[in-house]
């Protein structure tokens, strides 16, 4: 009969912190669905905190009515999947070769990989050879400067070389295995955990992201999720610091409204996470391993 470890002040603490951590964590994102339920007038007396006053769906209800917002999201689930699809083929296979101890000049490589990381031509040079290749105004623009994250290939090779043993390789080649054989029969079934996890590395990165496309593009078609909030919050800023007092206010972006387009842009990515989750942990612990 096994006995029931006894639960000490220890546990209880640790219970008690880890809680309040949890609760810390996700007031902000109760906060706002709150306010994208909330009246206006509610919001601007500022009685909304962690529950809707006034309870009201109009926010919502202009959101989905908007036109450029749907474009918007229809866009950017597009390029997301695009990316990730795209960023990972890359990713494996520039990770695949590298993980092989046996390749010359795999160390040089990874030490150009690994200078990226800390060291860039910086912006105007970036923008200078984006013109200078014609991906301005495109959706190439926002896929191929991005296709390979260096701190992902470097977890992915470490994963790799880790968790797949020599052994596997060799006897893989006895039995007249080719290098994409051993990639698609051996390494990529095993490699799921890490798979799963750069995947979501990548579509979080792709789907938050809105600095390229505010640099890059200007062709509305094409404007990702992030950079209609951004301008979303920028001009409701711009028409708060214009409006001068006794003249007649200029319509401004209500609180809720902006709240119930984070929620609207947020929601999606987060229905990712619960697919993903078990293999989340496995791929950050074994291809954080070191040699």
């Amino acid at each position: 009969m096994i006995r029931n470890r006894r639960t000490t002040w220890f546990d209880v603490i640790n219970l008690v912190i880890i809680t309040c951590c949890v609760l810390l964590c996700l007031a902000p994102f109760v906060h706002i669905v709150s306010v994208s339920f909330s009246s206006g007038s509610a919001i601007t007396a500022g009685k909304v905190f962690l529950f809707p006053i006034q309870f009201t769906t109009e926010a919502y209800s202009s959101v989905f009515n908007d036109k450029s917002m749907l474009r918007a999201l229809g866009f950017t689930i597009l390029l997301t999947v695009g990316f990730t699809l795209l960023a990972m083929l890359m990713t494996t296979l520039a990770a695949f070769p590298l993980s092989n101890g046996k390749l010359k000049g795999r160390k040089a490589v990874m030490l150009f990989i690994v200078f990226t990381m800390f060291f860039s031509g910086g912006l105007i040079p970036e923008y200078l050879l984006i013109k200078s290749l014609g991906l301005l105004d495109k959706m190439s623009v926002l896929i191929l400067p991005g296709l390979i994250s260096p701190f992902s290939m470097i977890i992915m090779v470490t994963f790799l070389r880790t968790t797949i043993p020599e052994t596997l390789h060799e006897a893989a080649e006895i039995d007249g295995c080719t290098h994409f054989g051993k990639l698609f029969r051996i390494v990529l079934p095993l490699s799921l955990p890490v798979i799963a996890t750069l995947a979501l590395f990548y579509a979080v990165g792709r789907w938050n992201g809105f600095r390229d496309a505010l640099f890059y593009v200007h062709d509305q078609n094409l404007f990702p999720l992030q950079l209609k909030l951004y301008q979303m919050v920028v001009n409701n800023m711009i028409s708060d610091i214009t409006a001068i007092e006794g003249a007649e206010m200029k319509k401004t972006i209500s609180e809720s409204l902006k709240a119930a387009s984070i929620m609207f842009a947020t929601v999606p990515i987060l229905i990712v996470y619960p697919w993903l989750q078990r293999y989340f942990v496995s791929g950050m612990t074994l291809g954080s391993v070191k040699e």
